[in-house]
């Protein structure tokens, strides 16, 4: 059985950090990218960053600089960095794997 959880969120002040770590099991990491999406109240769900089973690393423009994805394929875990958080990051943060997806965590930036 495929499963995704995410945990790290929380509320933070602006200008602070989150890790984020997205848990997976039930399929073999190293045959599929790891991906993060949010998606904030009343828009679309947001691609935010990538990695793949080499290590390649891509971000959507505006967290470029902020946050760092990565994965531990031997605690089969993807973490999320954000540094220097906004207002505007507030959003639930989605795990993604292929067609499978986890239960989201929230992230609140704000003062």
């Amino acid at each position: 059985q495929v499963q995704l959880v995410e945990s790290g969120g929380g509320l933070v002040q602006p200008g602070g950090s989150l890790r984020l770590s997205c848990a997976f099991s039930g399929f073999t990491s190293r045959n599929y990218a790891m991906r993060w999406y949010r998606q904030a109240p009343g828009k679309e769900r947001e691609w935010v960053s990538g990695i793949t089973s080499a290590g390649s690393t891509a971000y959507t423009d505006s967290v470029k600089g902020r946050f760092t994805i990565s994965r531990d394929n031997a605690k089969n875990t993807v973490y999320l960095q954000m540094n220097s958080l906004r207002p505007e990051d507030t959003a639930v943060y989605y795990c993604n794997a292929g067609t499978y997806w986890g239960q989201g965590t929230q992230v609140t930036v704000s003062s």
